[in-house]
């Protein structure tokens, strides 16, 4: 799979949360404490010193691209991934993106900049889930990639009509997790988020099955043995 896109993509973002926090860290005691983290009420509820907050981010997306780098690689159905590179590169440079957003928050709230928590963090995620959902009906069956439930991965019919319902309830979600920062508080904001995702995945559990019931090219154990 060619992740060359990706990889510039996470050298430049890499380089610029590095940039950034070198700058906050020349503004902000060591000794203080910031925040790092947030409740669903919007109010900071964590704190660490500047060196751990500007650098745990950047750490962690440097985990992500590593993993997303592996994946490929280790793959059993690699060729059906190979044939999703476009909607991999896509959901492994949105999440990249993603990481770099939140360290741009923590760093500038670091530093005393005041920013709407929940409007920041409520755009990031819709974009995101409209994003994945835009790309997920393209996705070929496979391990590490995608909905995967017992029955999509054994009906390639499951698999196919699965991830289509469930774009589109991705892209859904995402516009209204988008509308929701902007319109409602940030207690509110949080329980759409969660009813979005458990939405999602009821649903692809459930219509995974339903479909798997009814394709007669399924995988099925107990006709195998």
């Amino acid at each position: 799979m060619n992740l060359t896109t990706f990889r510039r993509t996470s050298a430049i973002v890499l380089a610029a949360m590095l940039v950034l926090a070198a700058w906050a860290l020349t503004r902000v005691p060591l000794e203080e404490e910031v925040p790092i983290h947030w409740g669903p009420d919007g109010v900071a509820d964590g704190f660490a010193s500047p060196l751990i907050a500007f650098l745990m981010t950047p750490a962690i997306t440097v985990a992500l691209v590593g993993l997303l780098e592996l994946v490929p690689r280790v793959e059993p159905r690699r060729a059906n991934l190979h044939r999703s590179a476009d909607a991999y590169r896509t959901v492994a440079i949105g999440v990249v993106v993603l990481m770099a957003a939140i360290h741009a928050f923590v760093v500038l709230a670091g530093v005393g900049v005041e920013l709407p928590v929940g409007v920041v963090f409520g755009l990031g995620t819709g974009v995101l889930f409209a994003l994945i959902g835009n790309v997920m009906g393209t996705v070929r069956s496979n391990f590490m990639f995608g909905v995967r439930t017992p029955w999509t991965l054994t009906s390639e019919l499951s698999w196919y009509r699965t991830h289509r319902l469930v774009g589109r309830q991705f892209v859904l979600g995402g516009l209204i997790v988008a509308l929701a920062s902007v319109t409602l508080g940030d207690v509110a904001l949080f329980v759409t988020i969660m009813a979005v995702i458990a939405v999602v995945l009821v649903t692809a559990f459930w219509y995974s099955y339903r479909v798997w019931k009814t394709d007669p090219d399924r995988i099925d154990q107990e006709r195998v043995s």
